[in-house]
């Protein structure tokens, strides 16, 4: 028996017997793994709460002009009457913290579907309000550097110095802060799409390869800790290693894994082709790929328990908005087969299509949480708009891809 076997045995035992988690050693990828972080994330704030949605009893009724075609003016319709109404609502909240970043990147997208820039100009006013910064108070969590990929997205596309510079201090301090040898740096699999993807923008703004090494190494110690490599899932954090669903299966979160998929495609898609470790990136999205879609449900969608779906009465929209985002990406890049992977995002789409209201509401998303929950058919959060929008942008690509070509 190896090391990392052993270690892994006597780290169970201890579970077992305390009920608590003292760590885990490596997995499959073969990397020694530091402590996770035992406490839970720490309470969102209040303004978190306040402004990232809501769960009104009443929404109105269902929206009725929607197809689930896959075309491009289907498509478009859908994400502009989602995008509308969540500009409408929260322009005038938004903020720096990680709740909103999703949605920022989702808007981004949206422009690039629908071909108005109005979603995109606005994401340029909100960089502009914040003066190009990110949340600091909490260094080196990750959720606080997220809204990085927004600002770094934008500074790729328009090169202001301005739009970029906080965020290389924040993550210049980052990449030389030595390692704390007995407890990772992105505990919970969340963290893994709010800074990854920074990290590897930063490395293509720059051409410093310092970044994109940094995120490389953290990735795969985060890996080695909490992606199970039977399930081929990721655990939320150390907490659910040793939890179970009622009906006995592992617990593993809808939008925990949706953050982990929709970071490996931010992430890959800016990744060199020849990177070193390119390959393990791509050979983890295809395992999870398919472990998500064998579990997809009738309804097209995932519920909030990935591996219990009996147990909880609705699907959960933000999490599904992420698988599907991902698994399009796959399709679009010849990393996922077609034939298979095609019928998977087409049921998904029009299954979120079946949540969104008349006024463009998105429903049954999930509200912050760190594990799988329950909520009202009403419930809309920005982050889970932020992926339906995403989706729909790689569902568009997908769309046009499949148009016969004119001689």
């Amino acid at each position: 028996m190896t090391w990392a076997a052993r270690m892994r045995d006597k780290v169970s035992q201890i579970m077992a017997m305390l009920a608590v988690v003292a760590g885990m050693t490596a997995n499959a990828q073969g990397v020694q793994t530091k402590t996770p972080e035992a406490t839970p994330a720490a309470a969102p704030s209040p303004v978190e709460r306040a402004t990232s949605g809501d769960s009104p009893d009443e929404a109105g009724p269902l929206a009725a002009d929607l197809s689930p075609a896959l075309k491009h003016a289907e498509i478009g319709k859908a994400a502009r009457k989602v995008a509308n109404w969540e500009l409408a609502r929260t322009e005038a909240t938004f903020n720096q913290q990680w709740t909103y970043a999703a949605l920022y990147d989702g808007m981004l997208a949206a422009s690039k579907t629908t071909g108005d820039p109005r979603y995109r100009d606005a994401m340029v006013r909100m960089g502009q309000r914040f003066n190009w910064r990110l949340l600091n108070d909490r260094f080196p969590h990750a959720d606080d550097m997220a809204l990085g990929q927004t600002y770094m997205d934008l500074y790729l596309e328009t090169p202001d110095p301005v739009r970029m510079a906080d965020t290389k201090a924040v993550l210049d301090k980052l990449v030389a802060r030595p390692d704390d040898p007995a407890k990772l740096l992105w505990w919970w699999c969340d963290a893994l799409f709010m800074a990854p993807p920074v990290l590897a923008r930063m490395s293509v703004a720059t051409g410093d390869r310092r970044y994109l090494d940094y995120m490389d190494r953290e990735w795969w110690e985060t890996s080695a800790s909490l992606y199970d490599p039977a399930e081929h899932l990721y655990f939320r954090d150390s907490r659910y290693f040793v939890q179970r669903q009622a009906n006995g299966e592992k617990v593993f979160w809808s939008r925990g894994n949706g953050w982990v998929m929709g970071a490996l495609v931010k992430v890959l898609e800016v990744m060199p082709k020849d990177y070193p470790s390119r390959g393990k990136y791509i050979a983890q999205y295809k395992e999870m790929a398919d472990r998500i879609a064998s579990i997809q449900g009738k309804d097209g969608l995932w519920r909030s328990g990935l591996l219990d779906p009996g147990a909880y009465d609705l699907p959960e929209v933000s999490g599904s908005a992420f698988f599907t985002y991902a698994l399009a990406w796959g399709i679009n890049n010849g990393v996922l087969d077609r034939a298979k992977f095609g019928p998977v995002v087409e049921r998904a789409w029009a299954g979120m299509l079946s949540h969104i209201y008349a006024d463009g509401r998105l429903g049954s998303i999930q509200p912050i949480d760190g594990q799988p929950g329950k909520f009202k058919p009403s419930a809309s959060y920005v982050y889970g708009v932020g992926g339906f929008l995403l989706a729909a942008s790689e569902l568009d690509l997908l769309a046009q891809s499949a148009i016969p070509k004119q001689p």
